[in-house]
């Protein structure tokens, strides 16, 4: 395929596939086929993650019947916009992502009770997305809030992959790990999930609150033990008792349970290659669940880029390079960032202003960690001005502070909340060298 816009503005072109990424992976017209056919009987609703308000408003759209219930999300996540309607029959709470509250463990009281004493005939609707693990968070047996907060922070700072921290997540919970399916059990149980995690394993979404788990408690242990992180008495009480294990497969309160992944990292990483493609620019997907430290997995991609560059390896130039996945940021700095930033800033020290690279990185809920941008993006010309600005990228990299960083040279991404999430996406663009 010939390259048809050669005076293409690389920033607007690669915004414009980020935007794609995220239209595709918001959950409308992705709902009504996973329900029964019959939708005009009652449904309870149920369900946590900064998706929660735009999947409660499809539902609403698309059933006939009766719907009630409670879903929570994200502080800032059930604002209306072009993308989404407020629910109106489906109460919508906000609480704290990424360290859990009051509002979220008040909410998940409230979904057990909810869902509590139902019949065979009953049905219930769990709408799951990324982040439903702070957002619904309900302590288990002894152990309190403050002792959830402790471990998630150390566990957000530890570098651990999302996999390890919702390990630790289920086996401190009174909901997750399969125990909401079980609470709902006999009623009939649909769970809907947004992934934004690596390999889409409905167990990690939102810490898998209605599907089995085959993590044990001496995992999360020893998971603890790795990163180092210290145990309050309570939690290491907790855990070295066996009602601590979450619900295991083939468990017979999981016979009327059935789960449907609604939109996947991939399916929006192939939007925005088939955007690139109608333009003229043929688009390569690296992978959908890259995980590392970020600032190494910018090195990858740095790599591939200029070998792509330099000496048309493995593909010519144009070219477009998307990946997706989950990174991790082992925090050591006091800066402020997210681990889309740390990658950006990364990769911008090893390209060194290279003149055929144009890159953005973000998050495709739009928060990159707690910061109010999803990510950046860079072109050749960022490196001339940082150098202009007397910004040692280097310093920026060792103090975790991509968003000052980025936000000096004023090419920060700022979406606002997207009200969805399947995580990482990043997307380099590689030019033909110029004669």
């Amino acid at each position: 395929m010939s390259y048809v816009n050669k005076n293409i503005n690389s920033n607007a072109f690669l915004l414009s596939l980020f935007e794609c990424a995220i239209d595709e992976a918001l959950p409308y017209g992705h709902i009504a086929k996973y329900l029964p056919d019959d939708k005009t009987g009652k449904a309870i609703v149920i369900g946590a993650g900064k998706a929660a308000a735009s999947m409660a408003a499809e539902l609403e759209a698309v059933w006939q019947g009766e719907l009630q219930g409670v879903v929570v999300t994200r502080y800032g996540h059930t604002v209306s916009s072009k993308r989404a309607s407020m629910s109106s029959k489906i109460e919508v709470i906000e609480a704290a992502h990424p360290v859990p509250d009051a509002a979220g463990q008040a909410v998940g009281e409230r979904i057990l009770s909810l869902v509590s004493e139902l019949c065979e005939d009953d049905v219930v609707i769990c709408l799951m997305s990324g982040g439903g693990s702070a957002l619904m968070s309900l302590p288990a047996e002894g152990l309190t809030l403050s002792d959830k907060q402790t471990i998630n922070k150390a566990l957000l700072k530890s570098g651990a992959a999302i996999d390890e921290m919702n390990c630790v997540r289920k086996h401190l919970s009174a909901i997750k790990g399969g125990r909401l399916a079980k609470a709902v059990h006999p009623a009939k149980l649909i769970s809907l999930a947004i992934s934004d995690v690596p390999g889409d394993d409905t167990s990690v979404i939102a810490s898998g609150p209605t599907v089995a788990d085959s993590t044990t408690r001496f995992d999360a242990l020893a998971i603890l033990e790795r990163y180092d992180i210290e145990i309050p008495t309570a939690v290491f009480r907790w855990l070295n008792n066996p009602k601590s294990e979450t619900i295991k497969p083939n468990d017979p309160c999981l016979a009327n349970s059935e789960i449907h992944i609604i939109a996947t990292p991939q399916s929006a990483l192939e939007a925005a290659a088939n955007k690139a493609v109608q333009q003229g620019i043929p688009t390569y997907i690296l992978s959908d669940c890259i995980e590392g430290e970020a600032r190494d997995v910018a090195k990858v991609h740095a790599a591939i880029a200029k070998q792509i560059a330099e000496k048309g390896q493995p593909f010519k130039t144009p070219c477009v390079l998307l990946s997706g996945g989950e990174t991790t940021v082992t925090v050591k700095g006091t800066g402020r960032g997210g681990r889309n930033s740390e990658f950006l800033l990364s990769l911008y020290n090893e390209l060194q202003g290279h003149p055929q690279i144009h890159a953005l990185a973000g998050d495709t809920d739009g928060i990159d960690g707690v910061e109010d941008n999803a990510g950046a993006c860079i072109t050749p010309d960022s490196f001339i001005r940082g150098q202009q600005l007397g910004l040692n990228p280097q310093h920026y990299l060792d103090n975790n502070d991509g968003y000052h960083f980025f936000s000096a040279l004023e090419s920060l991404v700022i979406t606002g909340p997207t009200l969805t999430n399947v995580n990482d996406f990043r997307a380099l663009l590689i030019m033909p060298a110029k004669k």
